[in-house]
């Protein structure tokens, strides 16, 4: 009899068992449809004695979710980078893998001279070319049947791409420890080769994903060689192939900066001027170059901080913003660099959220004409700004997005007669939109207007409520879109991504494709890359994805 109670007992035990193997798979099902809602709506109902009771965990389903656990960190750790997609998030079917309509494309024109010392524009840097204008004369997709594919790299995001002569994609990716740099196969988009840099050091006050140190700017040269700024205040020469071709990353040349810049600053970015002098900016507002052949440096200081990079024209100017003033700089005839002009603007009276610094969130773009542009941090709404290139003189500027709720992080996108501006304001990290959030985002294009009179004023053209928290959005001057990263909110708080395409002319919408959901898909500041083969890639904090066409 007693051994007949016991033989019931683990019967209804099993019995028991069985449900709740159906609920959790059932439960996960629908998180994966539906979105964190459902894991919501489960914990509320686990709060009822009875139900908690009935669904009380054995030891070996905890040592299960354990083991499942260690063997996801597992996979991470020991897979090449890129064998898998990024893993996927929940709410696929509450949120639309497509939307629009393919786009016909509408050629932009935009004359942008070639550096003599970068890659061809398009491919040398994060921001195409010494202009920085964020305009590519590379296709995009056109939104016909868009495919997307991913490939995994654990928890790694690359910040900046560019494309050799081989059209590999090189980057300069990093993690919490610090910067490495790969070379990339495009259509794998797993590492063919890659190289550590020195680790970035702790900064009092700053997160890691605040820290610009060495980790967001590079550009690859006329050589196919990387110039990239190190954490322990070098610049590297990296060679991205070999004789043959085939991919490598030597160093070919080191210039040590230690002497000129202390060790509690660092490098922020580094591009070369029209005569081949390799200028770099610093943190704590250090500015100069190195001469490649014989390796002299000559420093200047400008004593306010710098957090973005910067551009360089025809005429040997350099054009560099602080969190105070944008400025003018070139080469004496003693050889060393001086101030043309400074000209300060309105840094706001605090820092704003979605911006690391107080001050002007980006890089300065050239525009044809004499003209360079960059966007204060007044307040209560920041300003698109456009100045003279000889003298520095203001010429207009105009108000964009809402009150106190305007920021940007990234540069503007020069379109010939101005630019559009992206709001990144409100973003404070990675965990601002998750859950289905997102921030107040935006789009505006502003023109540089000439009047009947010869007045120039800055006029607003469009507005867009698209928002793109931190992408870097990039113009193709073949199709006529502007191409940024998207996160849109959802009541089921699926956070969904995606690659929008706006008509450059009017702001409208024409398409946009969902790249995958969840917090691995963020894409954390890093840029929106366009190929010359017609593909977009956005790097996210755990990989890359790829967007392209269908292939008829």
């Amino acid at each position: 009899m007693r051994g007949g109670v016991r033989t019931g007992a683990r019967s209804r035990a099993a019995g028991l068992r069985f449900p709740r193997t159906i609920v959790l798979v059932a439960l996960a099902a629908l998180t994966w449809a539906l979105g964190p809602l459902v894991v919501l709506v489960a914990l509320l109902i686990l709060a009822v004695p009875r139900v908690r009771r009935w669904w009380r965990p054995t030891w070996r389903v905890v040592a299960g979710w354990v083991v499942g656990v260690l063997a996801l960190v597992g996979v991470v750790v020991v897979l090449p980078d890129g064998l898998l997609p990024i893993p996927p998030g929940a709410g696929a079917a509450v949120t639309p893998g497509y939307t629009g309509r393919p786009f016909t494309a509408q050629p932009v024109e935009l004359d942008v001279p070639q550096h003599p010392f970068l890659a061809p524009n398009g491919l040398s840097s994060m921001h195409h070319d010494a202009w920085a204008t964020d305009a590519t004369v590379h296709p995009g997709p056109l939104g016909e049947s868009p495919r997307v594919e991913t490939a995994w790299y654990g928890v790694e995001e690359c910040a900046t791409l560019a494309f050799d002569s081989h059209e590999r994609l090189v980057a300069l990716c990093g993690d919490l420890q610090g910067p490495r740099m790969h070379v990339l196969d495009p259509e794998s988009m797993r590492p063919l080769v890659s190289k550590d840099l020195p680790d970035r050091p702790d900064v009092e006050g700053k997160q890691p994903w605040e820290n610009l140190c060495a980790g967001a700017y590079f550009y690859l040269d006329a050589e196919d060689r990387a110039v990239v700024a190190t954490t322990d205040r070098r610049v590297l020469v990296v060679a991205t192939s070999d004789a043959d071709g085939d991919a490598d990353l030597t160093t070919e040349a080191t210039h040590d900066l230690g002497v000129q810049v202390p060790a509690d600053d660092c490098l922020i970015a580094v591009l070369p001027d029209w005569q081949g002098r390799i200028w770099f900016v610093t943190q704590d507002g250090r500015t100069g170059f190195v001469e490649p052949g014989s390796g002299d440096v000559a420093v200047l200081e400008l004593g306010e901080e710098v957090a973005n990079s910067f551009a360089t024209d025809t005429d040997g100017a350099v054009y560099v913003v602080t969190t105070a003033a944008l400025y003018r700089l070139e080469v004496s005839p003693a050889g060393l660099p001086r101030v043309r002009w400074r000209t300060p603007y309105d840094r706001g009276s605090r820092l704003k959220p979605g911006q690391v610094s107080q001050g002007s969130g980006t890089t300065p773009t050239i525009l044809p004409g004499g003209v360079v542009a960059i966007t204060d941090n007044a307040g209560p709404r920041m300003h698109v700004q456009m100045y003279g290139t000889r003298r520095g003189r203001l010429i207009c500027q105009e108000a964009v997005f809402g009150d106190d709720a305007s920021a940007t992080d990234n540069s503007l996108v020069s379109v010939g007669t101005g630019v559009v501006v992206e709001n990144n304001a409100d973003y404070t990290g990675p965990w601002r939109t998750m859950l289905g959030r997102t921030t107040p985002g935006g789009f505006a294009r502003v023109d540089l207007v000439t009047g009947e009179d010869g007045e120039r004023t800055c006029e607003t053209v469009w507005t867009s409520e698209v928002s793109a928290p931190t992408s870097v959005p990039k113009l193709s001057l073949a199709t006529g879109l502007l191409y940024a990263y998207e996160k849109r909110s959802s009541v089921w708080g699926a956070s969904a991504w995606y690659l929008v395409a706006l008509d450059v002319r009017t702001g409208r919408t024409a398409y946009r494709v969902r790249t995958g959901i969840g917090a691995l898909f963020n894409n954390h500041y890093a840029a929106v890359t366009l190929a010359p083969d017609g593909s977009a890639y956005v790097a996210t904090l755990a990989g890359m994805v790829r967007v392209r066409d269908r292939e008829d």
